[in-house]
């Protein structure tokens, strides 16, 4: 049977949901798609409750609600893009009920990032982040679970009355992510981690994957990534982004 494609998704039709905030996601896809794949954005409410029953409950029941508005549109694979907002443990869970209840793939951020790095053999990381401490945290904790160490993390304390004036992570200068970078990075680590599909990295990828001699990885560039493994185009071709999307 032949699948339906619209003029220009020939090679992947992505649904993408992201934060109400969130501008940084659909313009580094902008730039990274691959002739051929088109992504369709919804936006969804943040749930910050992600440890009890009820809250757990909520976020899974608006993300259906949610996924179930782009389904007409018939997508290849459906992205949650939220990095904080999906890092349940096991990493997989999330998306394997929301495919069951969709009847869709379904990726999430959190889960792509863990897939990522183990498609590329790394375990030992430096993180940076826009996140207060609790957030980056809880982001050590998830990597742990899931056999990732943690040499070091730095965030920038938005969002949580922390000292940056950025009042929106989309509106951090890439200048400050690469000092935030430089001050972060260790000595055997086995890859940079930047994460939060808000936060703005794309055109330091190249660049920085040059200066440390390791992978660089986003949490914009691995939900891709995923996404892509998951299409009928798969992720050949694509000529920016670092490694993991260079297949390099």
């Amino acid at each position: 049977m032949t699948r339906p494609l619209s003029t220009y998704s020939a090679r992947a039709r992505i649904g993408l949901i992201v934060p109400p905030t969130n501008t940084v996601n659909e313009a580094e896809w902008a730039r990274l798609l691959p002739p051929g794949a088109t992504a369709h954005s919804q936006r969804m409410a943040l749930h910050s409750d992600m440890t009890s029953p009820d809250g757990r409950a909520a976020l899974k029941d608006d993300l259906a609600e949610t996924i179930a508005m782009l389904a007409p549109m018939k997508p290849d694979v459906v992205a949650y893009a939220c990095t904080a907002g999906s890092m349940l443990v096991p990493s997989d869970s999330l998306c394997a009920e929301m495919t069951e209840r969709s009847g869709l793939p379904v990726v999430t951020t959190a889960d792509s990032i863990v897939r990522a790095l183990r498609h590329l053999g790394v375990r030992r990381l430096s993180i940076v982040t826009p996140y207060a401490e609790a957030t980056n945290q809880h982001e050590v904790a998830f990597l742990a679970a899931h056999g990732f160490e943690t040499l070091a993390i730095a965030g920038l304390g938005i969002g949580a009355n922390g000292p940056c004036e950025f009042p929106l992570i989309a509106q951090t200068p890439l200048d400050r992510i690469r000092a935030l970078v430089a001050q972060t990075f260790v000595p055997g680590s086995e890859a940079l981690l930047i994460t939060c599909t808000d936060f703005p990295s794309l055109p330091l990828i190249d660049a920085l994957e040059g200066e440390l001699g390791v992978p660089v990885i986003s949490s914009n560039t691995a939900t891709l990534w995923a996404c892509l493994a998951q299409s009928p185009g798969g992720t050949t071709g694509l000529t920016q982004g670092g490694r993991l999307l260079r297949g390099a």
